[in-house]
């Protein structure tokens, strides 16, 4: 059993964070496994196993899970390019890594963050108290000085387009060039720009097939998510899902 809850941010969290959330894996015999796909996120992680808390970067794979004990998870999840105001790193150096909180964060402060989660048994809204507080607290003392607009001008254009955009057109849409884009992207945002706009797309398939009851008209879903064909469509399921489009299908009808 995998118990998954989502919770709006504070509002001072509202611009940067998507939301927090918890799950509680209950393994009954076989462990539990978990496909997590990419979603152009990045999230802090604290769980009673590993109370100090970890990163998990951008991702331009899936990442499969498999939890054989009891495991209780509080978690962030930071908006497209709204994550560098919480860290002193470039967010490239995080791409498909699992690195300690700990290892980015003052020691000190991740412990002192980790006290207060673990050290009693509370519920998981008073932990994600915590959690919002110790982000408020961050961004107040770090998050202004870091200026993050032209990042979220671009995230929010592929966005908007679902992803089917040309990296060179969003540059000269923005008055900046390819190359400063690219920069501007593994700095503040944690992928390329052109795999950022490939998950987007992947995303608006994958949410176009978990909606889609009956027979799939592939060819039409490729041209309507913005893939030049089918190939197309079944390669990025491939590359962002270990799975063709197909089995995907039967996954969810399962």
């Amino acid at each position: 059993m995998h118990l998954y809850r989502e919770f709006p941010p504070h509002p001072a969290l509202a611009g940067h964070v998507a939301c927090l959330w918890t799950s509680r894996a209950l393994p009954d015999g076989a462990p539990v496994r978990t496909r997590v796909l990419p979603d152009n996120c990045i999230d802090i992680l604290w769980q009673d196993a590993a109370p100090l808390g970890k990163v998990a970067g951008m991702m331009s794979r899936p990442h499969h899970v498999a939890l054989t004990t009891p495991v209780l998870t509080v978690a962030v999840r930071f908006l497209p390019g709204a994550a560098r105001a919480f860290f002193d790193v470039p967010l490239g150096e995080l791409q498909d890594g699992h690195p300690a909180l700990a290892d980015l964060w003052p020691r000190a402060d991740a412990e002192a963050l980790a006290a207060a989660l673990w050290e009693r048994e509370q519920a998981p809204e008073a932990q994600l108290a915590i959690v919002e507080r110790a982000l408020v607290a961050r961004l107040r003392a770090h998050g202004s000085v870091r200026s993050d607009g032209l990042a979220r001008a671009a995230v929010a254009r592929i966005e908007a387009s679902g992803g089917d955009v040309r990296i060179d057109d969003l540059a000269s849409a923005l008055g900046v060039t390819r190359q400063h884009l690219a920069l501007l992207f593994r700095e503040r945002v944690g992928l390329s720009a052109k795999t950022f706009a490939m998950v987007c797309r992947f995303r608006r398939a994958h949410a176009a097939l978990r909606a889609q009851p009956g027979a799939v008209d592939w060819a039409r879903l490729a041209g309507e998510c913005g893939y030049y064909d089918q190939s197309h469509l079944i390669h990025a399921f491939r590359q962002f899902a270990d799975a063709t489009p197909e089995s995907f299908v039967r996954r969810v009808a399962a």
